[in-house]
């Protein structure tokens, strides 16, 4: 979203390949410097949005996001080889979720994975592997050493366009290692949420120092890891293998020879077990929310989707979402601004129902106010195909109707709840007495 536009605007400024790519990584690096210094301040709000937000909207959240993103994506990839991906899928569930005995004493996820990459590579070479199999090709050693740069104080000046961009990414960090951290507590391990962020903030501005370009955040799917054995070992021994490992250029060599087939069952997996918790470590009447919060997932994977050039022309694209048929508004635009946000929106929607389902209908009001404030800057519902956020009087045309729509449906259904809410019934009573 940044740095590819970024390299061909600087081009297009004049620049050799050389010198837009040197500026490229520049802006790269501040970008990370920007972001951090967000995640910084925002941490200290963690523990107060944990308290504020329900479980379920923590939870729900991120198992939304798990099922379509680590979930159905990753599966489509395993398929792509069915042979190898399905039968390591298969697999995994028999030793992770089924809880089956090996004949072997070895760690069920290790044997799967080598099972797998033994049957991909066997396949492969009898010529009945799945259609463009090719042997990787060998990657040199190297040696680069992380070292700390001023590079990024050049490249502050030109984030200022993409700051936009990279608020609001910075913001849906925060969300997700905030919802993180609930899945871990959730799991059975109380991690002050302030830490995780502080920790997450640190390592981004870290990387951002010593040349980095992508930001780090904590990883979903703790309470999966727990269930295949690891524990704090198994993370020590990650950070140092993936840290010297991609120093010595081992990393990615080693990336040639494992074959998404195999490697992608493992994350649908851990999809499964995310969402799986969400549903164990919730109340089970807000159950129907967090089902609600997981559509914005979905139409952000079909927007990720249908973005791809490769699927639909750019030209194209634009069309589909300025084409009003008649029956409303455009249906691209619908799934697009659906899906920007959708870590928040999902947050919001599922703690709004669940709210309601408690008879807590001024706390549904409030977080439906809520969305309705963030859909008028495009923090969620962004109706710039990028997400962007933007102030609301600087919209034209359908995008300011879009806008106005969306950010009125939360108006509307608030204005009903909060109707509703002045009327006292026994399920309210009933509510009030439990909650003191």
């Amino acid at each position: 979203l940044v740095l590819g536009p970024a390299f061909v605007a600087f081009k297009q400024q004049g620049l050799d390949a050389n010198a837009a790519a040197i500026a490229t990584w520049q802006l790269g690096m501040a970008s990370l410097i920007v972001m951090g210094t967000l995640k910084f301040v925002l941490s200290f709000a963690g523990d107060a949005i944990t308290r504020l937000i329900p479980r379920a909207g923590l939870l729900g959240s991120i198992a939304g996001i798990a099922l379509v993103l680590m979930g159905f994506l990753p599966l489509v990839e395993a398929l792509r080889s069915p042979v190898v991906g399905f039968a390591t899928l298969g697999l995994l569930l028999y030793v992770l979720v089924a809880k089956g005995r090996l004949p072997v004493k070895l760690p069920g996820v290790f044997v799967a994975f080598v099972f797998g990459t033994i049957l991909y590579y066997g396949l492969g070479a009898l010529g009945l592997g799945a259609p463009g199999f090719a042997w990787p090709q060998p990657v040199p050693l190297q040696f680069v050493l992380p070292w700390p740069s001023l590079g990024f104080i050049a490249g502050l000046p030109a984030t200022v366009p993409y700051l936009p961009l990279l608020l609001p990414f910075g913001l849906l960090m925060v969300v997700g290692g905030i919802n993180v951290s609930e899945s871990a507590r959730a799991a059975g391990d109380d991690y002050r949420t302030r830490d995780i962020l502080l920790v997450e903030a640190f390592s981004t501005l870290v990387a951002g120092f010593c040349g980095g370009v992508a930001q780090t955040t904590p990883y979903i799917g703790q309470p999966a890891y727990k269930h295949m054995g690891a524990r704090s070992g198994y993370t020590l021994l990650t950070g140092l293998f993936i840290g010297i490992g991609g120093m010595l250029g081992i990393v990615s060599g080693l990336v040639q020879w494992l074959p998404l087939a195999v490697l992608a069952p493992i994350i649908v997996y851990v999809a499964l077990d995310i969402t799986t918790q969400a549903f164990q470590a919730t109340p089970q009447r807000h159950a129907t929310a967090m089902v609600f919060g997981f559509l914005p997932s979905v139409a952000y994977m079909l927007a990720i989707k249908v973005g791809n050039p490769t699927w639909i022309a750019p030209q194209r694209f634009g069309e589909l979402m300025t084409a009003v048929d008649g029956h409303g508004l455009p249906e691209l635009a619908v799934i697009v601004t659906l899906g920007n946000g959708f870590i928040i929106t999902a947050m919001l929607w599922t703690s709004a129902v669940a709210a309601m389902i408690d008879a807590r209908l001024r706390r549904a009001v409030a977080f439906l106010l809520v969305a309705a404030v963030l859909t008028t800057f495009g923090v969620i519902h962004s109706v710039h195909p990028q997400g962007g956020i933007y102030l609301p009087w600087m919209l034209e045309g359908l995008s300011r109707i879009v806008m106005l729509q969306f950010a009125g449906a939360y108006v509307a259904l608030a204005v009903v709840m909060g109707l509703l809410s002045l009327q006292r019934d026994e399920r309210t009573q009933a509510t009030d007495v439990n909650a003191d």
